[in-house]
């Protein structure tokens, strides 16, 4: 269990302004006896009262079913370690969004990584109108490396996602494919006192090419990191 704090000058699509935002994050990763399963919310705010970022929160939760596990075999090939089934679920207070989706995930034995799993996914939209879009995918890959440098301890870790292009079926437009990358890499601060993997600071790298879906919204910002372990 996990709370991160980020505060950077993030882009409104819809307007083109810039404006700071602060973020604040709840997230758990965890196990059970056939899958695993992550979820995180956000609470975000800016600066700019526009109808965007203001006081919202969005999440994602994926429980994934083990193909290993449920029938106690191996579903190993290669750096393919497991094969699981995952059923997402994605959702936004503020604009009322509700997706599903349903899709594998690979996870893979790479070198050097704690873990690096791939996920492709259907995108099954529930929102109500004039939100709603025809349906699409998504392919995800995350990562978790831990390195020693100097006598100190780093993590770099995170997630890029590919979703499709899709219809908004209210008003007969299309949302673009997008690219969303979040690489995030901290300093374990509480190690360099004595209390390792308790609280990390460092920066996440946004980059965002068609941010939500709106054509030639293009953004690249540096944030300020802060994450609290429990």
């Amino acid at each position: 269990m996990e709370f991160q704090f980020q505060y950077g000058s993030l882009k409104n699509p819809f307007s083109g302004q810039s404006h700071s935002t602060r973020i604040l994050t709840f997230q758990h990763a965890g196990a059970w006896k056939l899958g695993s399963s992550f979820f995180f919310i956000d609470f975000l705010d800016d600066v700019e009262r526009d109808g965007f970022n203001d006081k919202e929160f969005y999440g994602e939760w994926y429980p994934t079913l083990s193909l290993s596990r449920l029938f106690g075999t191996t579903m190993k090939a290669g750096p393919v370690q497991d094969v699981s089934v995952v059923v997402g679920l994605n959702f936004d207070g503020d604009a009322n969004v509700l997706k599903t989706l349903p899709g594998l995930r690979l996870s893979w034995q790479i070198p050097g990584f704690i873990f690096v799993n791939t996920d492709f996914t259907a995108m099954i939209d529930h929102s109500n109108e004039p939100l709603r879009t025809t349906s699409g995918f998504m392919f995800d890959v995350s990562w978790l490396k831990v390195m020693n440098i100097g006598g100190q301890s780093f993590s770099f870790m995170g997630h890029a996602e590919y979703i499709g292009a899709v219809d908004q079926t209210d008003f007969g437009t299309k949302s673009e494919a997008w690219i969303l990358a979040q690489p995030q890499f901290v300093w374990d601060l509480g190690n360099a006192f004595g209390s390792p993997n308790w609280i990390h600071i460092g920066v996440e790298l946004q980059y965002w090419k068609n941010k939500l879906g709106v054509k030639d919204q293009n953004e690249l910002r540096p944030e300020f990191l802060v994450v609290w372990r429990l």
